[in-house]
């Protein structure tokens, strides 16, 4: 706006010049009275020219009234209208506009108060009826919105509310979009920014989720126990039917153990004697034989490193 005021401005600036330019080259063949009837006509022209000249934005649109009647909408770019019959009203931004807009202590389908910011992208497809059909459609889009959200929070669950933002927003955009269509405004999308919740419930669903992993990590563990007891019997069985893998699966057990830890090995001696490893005196050079073998690689590990 400050550009085109300066615009008129210079036209007002320069006509005035010329005006004041052929009054003072006439100064010594005209009279007084004459000199300032040129100075008076030369101001009159000057502002009718420089009130006449309007410049428009790419992006503005200028509802022109003439005499009080709609008379045509003007822009982009330099246009004319004639002082004192024609008027501009409004100048209409036809660029996407965000809107901020809020419910506070709004209570959803299930009684619970919440505080729910959102953003509005909109803009207007028809200047003509966003000026004439609404006195002032900025404010009236923002006081539909707030509206449409505390219908639609009123009509929707906390647990839906809190899962399915992208289905609110929709719904908000349908209904939003149908007030303003009057209006000659198009919704482009709602986007819901933050839903804010009691910090007693807050508090309160935080040890529900608690609770609920707790219990799914019961259960897990419950399952897996159950499988562990079914491979257990499958094995019991088999080796019920074939003493000798027992035999086999005792023998392996014990030698990893001695092999892992070759110090003391504490087994019952009728687990010995199932076995078949034979004497005690047995058991204990298979200990020592094994402790030898550990303790000679680990001094030729020593000296390779």
């Amino acid at each position: 706006m400050k550009s085109k005021s300066l615009f008129s401005s210079v036209i007002f600036f320069i006509i005035l010049v010329v005006g004041l330019a052929i009054d003072y080259s006439m100064h010594g063949t005209m009279t007084s009275v004459a000199s300032t009837i040129i100075v008076a006509v030369t101001l009159i022209i000057a502002s009718f020219i420089s009130s006449s000249i309007k410049i428009a934005d790419p992006w503005d649109r200028a509802v022109v009234l003439r005499l009080g009647k709609f008379h045509s909408l003007r822009g982009p770019g330099i246009f004319f209208i004639i002082p004192i019959l024609d008027t501009i009203p409004y100048w209409i931004d036809t660029r996407v506009i965000t809107t901020s807009f809020k419910a506070e202590k709004t209570l959803t389908k299930d009684t619970v108060p919440v505080d729910v910011d959102a953003v509005l992208f909109w803009k207007v497809l028809d200047p003509q009826k966003a000026a004439l059909e609404v006195a002032d459609y900025i404010g009236a889009i923002s006081w539909a919105s707030q509206t449409a959200l505390r219908d639609v929070i009123g009509k929707t669950m906390l647990s839906e509310m809190l899962e399915g933002r992208d289905k609110i927003s929709t719904v908000l955009q349908k209904i939003i979009d149908e007030r303003t269509e009057p209006w000659g405004i198009n919704v482009i999308s709602v986007e819901i920014k933050d839903v804010l919740i009691p910090a007693s419930l807050e508090s309160a669903m935080s040890m529900q989720a608690q609770a609920e992993r707790e219990r799914q990590a019961r259960i897990i563990l419950g399952d897996s126990e159950r499988q562990v007891a079914e491979k257990f019997g499958e094995a019991a069985l088999t080796y019920a039917n074939n003493p000798v893998a027992l035999h086999l699966r005792a023998m392996n057990m014990l030698y990893e153990g001695l092999k892992q830890n070759s110090t003391i090995v504490i087994v019952p001696s009728s687990a010995i004697e199932t076995m078949g490893l034979g004497s005690m005196a047995g058991l204990t050079a298979l200990t020592m034989g094994i402790g030898q073998d550990k303790a000679k690689n680990e001094a030729e590990a020593a000296k390779k490193g």
